[in-house]
């Protein structure tokens, strides 16, 4: 567990933002801080301090400066965070003047479009000035059914331009999953692809565009990008992107807002529920992401930004925030897996991406295929790979290192949606451990807690943050006096924010996350991670998937598998299966029963759902089927 991966080299320690970011801060307040573990106590212990020397060491814009650092409440998501701050998100994430490249677009037929800073500028300039035209104001609601291309970047800033609040999912959403989320905010204007690309096929959604029309009537105009120029609708309502004006010089015009002004509404993946509606700040959303995107992924301007998202995932959000850093941020709009299983690396290859963001799921799939990437990429300028969205196996690490490229930086990071962020990531000064996630984030209080609320070491518990933040959500969509705020994180432990992971904290700053706690197997009373079965089967090679849930009253566990093509879970798979998780954990990990599956339910954000089945064998309500991306899977789990 313990064997180191990746060292930084001390040259580039030293030139790093985190280096020169402790220079800074010793400076400034007459302290020896030489390393990140004293570093990380102070930005805990001066926390004020620390979030202030962000704003002031990456230069934060600001119409207003705060009056007041932290404004303290007993209750702790009431805390307010540079209160008399006035400041715009789309202000500080613009360049006018520089003729760097801001976006590159790809496509899965490998077309490319490329737009610079100046040139993003001045298209946020024209469609901000439209969009008021048309009666949008701050607070105003904005959605957005559309894929991952330059021209939802330009319209999610003109949003953020004009103090409107944005919020976005990706149009291959099913109509239910985007109504429940849409339907409850009430936004004025949509915009809307008229089709999207996935996987070699185009797939229309005129029909989907005409049904949220009719069903969300707070919607005044509908703005259609022209994916394939196929729809044109006779109706005043609607406005097409090819028709409107980019091109006219117009001053930028930025909504002075509060620093708890809100910017996105983020939604949960309703697989247990209504999608949750949860409200992110501009000035928590600003300042968290220049802290991780500076601090621990080290992003400066000359280089380029990678992450394999759709726009309904809060990675979508964090990669826009790049942007601060006049850096490139490259856009991906189809399949991972298309034309070949190895594209995004061959577009990491030949376009010299830096940093690469793909999720733990899209590595353990090349890792089952054991696709050798490094026979025909040598990915010369990649020096930093970052993997979320669930946890990243050890075997997982090992195959990064020895398949893909060696000498690169391995960031596993884990936050979420309800912040906006990370709580842990990782760090340019510390080395990769394999199976370990390099720290926890600074100015994050997090902490393993056991059900008594001790503080544990080297040892697994519920991942809990200790004290307040400025990325926490300001409150939920219509959700009065903040009952389901409350119920989400803060039920578990008394004035703490539990945040739903099983995790470990290392003694030498590592940190390992076990699933979900909420999906946490407790067979016998032993608590166990979802993922270490999963890792604990991983190099079974007739093994394609698996999913794991608990089954009559948490007394045991199913596992169920996906098996490659053509085969059969024979008896001696059977035996093998059980053998491995028996060595590798303890007799105490067995499952009650192992079955055969054809498929494996994931949500659109490629995590499995474990909550999903785990309702099915309890005979409960799945609430949000369309949440799932692959729906028909679930009939797999239903006579069990």
């Amino acid at each position: 567990m313990n064997k180191t991966l990746w060292r930084p080299k001390n040259s580039d320690i030293e030139k790093s933002w985190m280096q020169k970011f402790i220079i800074f801060i010793n400076e400034k307040y007459d302290i020896s801080i030489n390393n990140y573990s004293s570093l990380y106590k102070w930005s805990i212990t001066e926390n004020e301090k620390f979030w202030n020397s962000v704003s002031d060491f990456f230069k934060i814009k600001y119409s207003y400066h705060p009056q007041k650092i932290k404004e303290k409440s007993d209750i702790f998501y009431k805390d307010k965070w540079f209160v008399g701050a006035k400041l715009n998100y789309a202000q500080n994430i613009l360049h006018p003047f520089s003729e760097l490249t801001s976006i590159e677009s790809y496509n899965e037929n490998g077309q490319k479009k490329i737009i610079t800073h100046k040139e993003l500028a001045r298209k946020v300039s024209n469609l901000s000035f439209f969009l008021r035209k048309i009666g949008l104001n701050k607070g105003d609601r904005v959605a957005a059914i559309m894929p991952n291309i330059e021209e939802t970047v330009i319209a999610s800033l003109s949003s953020a331009a004009i103090g409107s609040i944005w919020s976005s999912c990706s149009p291959e959403f099913g109509y239910e999953a985007i109504l429940d989320r849409f339907k409850q905010i009430s936004p004025k204007i949509l915009f809307a692809s008229d089709c999207y690309s996935y996987n070699g096929k185009i797939f229309n959604c005129k029909d989907t565009i005409k049904k949220i029309k009719v069903d969300i009537p707070s919607i005044k105009k509908i703005i259609v990008f022209n994916y394939k120029k196929e729809m044109r609708i006779d109706d005043s309502d609607y406005i097409y992107w090819d028709e409107l004006d980019f091109t006219t010089l117009r001053a930028l015009q930025f909504e002075e807002m509060d620093f708890s002004d809100p910017l996105y509404i983020m939604f949960s993946s309703g697989t247990t529920g209504k999608p949750k509606s949860i409200v992110h700040s501009v000035g928590g959303t600003l300042i968290q992401h220049v802290k991780e995107l500076g601090l621990h992924t080290n992003l400066k301007s000359n280089e380029k930004i990678f992450y394999y998202t759709t726009c309904g995932w809060m990675m979508w959000n964090w990669l826009l925030s790049s942007l601060y850093f006049k850096s490139t941020v490259i856009l991906y709009d189809g399949s991972q897996f298309y034309p070949e299983d190895d594209s995004l690396f061959k577009l990491a290859n030949d376009n010299k991406i830096n940093i690469f963001g793909t999720s733990a799921g899209y590595i353990s799939r090349l890792n089952k295929l054991r696709l050798n990437i490094t026979k025909k990429y040598h990915l010369p300028d990649t020096r930093l790979i970052l993997s979320t969205g669930s946890a990243l196996h050890p075997e997982n690490f090992d195959y990064v290192y020895d398949y893909i490229k060696k000498d690169v930086q391995l960031s596993s990071i884990s936050g979420g949606t309800d912040i906006l962020s990370c709580f842990v990531l990782g760090n340019p000064m510390l080395e990769v451990r394999r199976g370990q996630i390099q720290c926890i984030g600074l100015g994050m209080d997090v902490k393993s807690y056991d059900n008594e609320s001790n503080s544990l070491i080297n040892k697994k518990g519920e991942l809990v943050c200790v004290s307040s933040f400025p990325s926490m959500p300001i409150f939920f969509w219509n959700d009065k006096d903040d009952l389901i705020y409350r119920k989400a994180y803060f039920n578990k432990f008394k004035n703490k924010w539990s945040h739903g992971d099983f995790i470990e904290i290392i003694k030498n700053e590592g940190v390992v996350i076990y699933g979900r706690s909420d999906a946490t197997l407790n067979p016998g009373g032993i608590r166990i991670g979802t993922s270490e079965i999963y890792s604990a089967i991983s190099d079974l090679n007739f093994i394609e998937d698996s999913i794991a849930a608990d089954y009559f009253n948490d007394e045991i566990y199913i596992l169920f598998v996906k098996l490659k093509k053509n085969e059969k879970l024979s008896k001696e798979k059977y035996d093998k299966i059980y053998q491995n998780i028996k060595m590798k954990l303890s007799p105490k990990h067995l499952p009650g029963k192992i079955i055969q599956v054809n498929d494996i339910p994931y949500t659109s954000n490629g995590k499995k759902t474990e909550l999903a089945v785990k309702k099915i064998l309890n005979n409960e309500k799945i609430d949000n089927i369309d949440s799932i991306s692959n729906p028909s899977s679930l009939k797999n789990y239903k006579i069990y």
